[in-house]
């Protein structure tokens, strides 16, 4: 078989099924049919080939004038014993072409991303083809966590601290308060002991290692980033002064953590995670604006969520400020769930 295709090609003509619509047990395939598909899809300007059965030469109804057609070429025949369906999906996948078919080849859903969107659908009204219109793209599966895991690694690439806890804890303002008495405690003492080795080695007096003990448990402040599922942002915010001052409170702290509530993408409704540092470790802003080089498909999706986007990354970077996302469309990403992520770097004196 010999099938001759550029880059112009826009629909795959499945030509055993199209000839076989409404085809009875005791009825022959009509050429016509095929025909009739040809000649709707070039009205539209689109360019076509098609693909038929080695088996549908003996079901047609025009035989003479089938198997002519094939000798010239104008329908491309597999060979006996070729899959032509599982050919056509390939042909489409690989010309990101249209398939010209009512079947769903669903024996080949689990190899081929989004059937449903590459099948053009068809009646017959008096012989003439009725085109429908495809369904819709799917939106791939967790395409923003997938988008900010891109991100995140870029930042860790550059040498930036990125928290990624993603277990959730469950949400209620009394739950963020207790989880984060538990985790400073626990950041506290281990960030003691490790000042205080410090100390030991430089300065062997034990009245100014106390003083260093005391020094860092009254007087360092913290920052606590509240990572929340977009649902539960107003309530994490209205308890945020209450959180605050219950923390200090029960670990005796000089000041009150500040409490920053951040919209992740990670968390689930009614989950939440903290990203707890000191606040001399924060950043003012993010030191790169986010580009996000997306397909047509998912670029009004991500659009309405680049805040969250930013808002996300912002809280897992420690940053007071969120990054700069910007959603530029691209025609050469074809296929929903594609994108790219280049991280721009800020210029010192870049304009807020």
């Amino acid at each position: 078989m010999r099938i001759i295709i550029g880059d112009i090609l826009k629909v795959v003509i499945d030509a055993s099924n199209v000839a076989s619509f409404g085809k009875k047990e005791d009825s022959k395939a009509k050429l016509e049919y095929i025909l009739s598909a040809v000649n709707a899809l070039e009205e539209r300007n689109d360019d076509t080939v098609i693909i038929a059965d080695a088996s549908l030469r003996h079901s047609i109804d025009d035989k003479e004038k089938y198997v002519e057609l094939v000798d010239n070429n104008f329908i491309e025949e597999v060979e006996a014993g070729t899959n032509a369906d599982h050919l056509i999906l390939n042909l489409a996948e690989k010309e990101h072409a249209k398939i010209l078919s009512n079947d769903r080849f669903r024996e080949f859903v689990d190899e081929f991303h989004d059937i449903s969107h590459m099948r053009i659908p068809f009646s017959f009204e008096n012989d003439e083809i009725i085109l429908k219109e495809s369904e819709k793209p799917k939106k791939v599966r967790n395409i923003l966590q997938k988008m900010c895991d891109e991100i995140l690694l870029n930042f860790e690439k550059s040498r930036f601290d990125v928290y990624m806890g993603k277990s959730g804890v469950e949400f209620s303002p009394v739950n963020i308060a207790k989880e984060a008495i538990i985790r400073m405690d626990k950041f506290n003492q281990t960030n003691i002991e490790t000042k205080i080795e410090g100390v030991i080695s430089r300065i062997p007096m034990f009245g100014k290692v106390m003083d260093m003990i005391d020094s860092v448990e009254t007087s360092a402040p913290h920052i606590i980033f509240v990572l929340v599922h977009p649902k539960n942002y107003k309530e994490a915010v209205k308890s945020a002064g209450n959180i605050s001052i219950t923390i200090k409170d029960r670990l005796h702290l000089d000041k009150n953590p500040l409490i920053a509530v951040r919209n992740d993408l990670y968390m689930k409704p009614n989950l939440f995670e903290l990203n707890i540092i000191y606040s001399d470790e924060a950043l003012d802003d993010s030191p790169f604006n986010i580009e996000v080089i997306i397909n047509s498909y998912d670029e009004s999706f991500i659009k309405r969520n680049s805040r969250n986007i930013a808002s996300t990354i912002a809280g897992r970077i420690s940053s007071w400020k969120f990054p700069i996302v910007l959603i530029k469309p691209n025609l050469t990403l074809e296929n929903p769930g594609d994108f790219d992520i280049h991280l721009d770097p800020k210029k010192k004196n870049q304009d807020k």
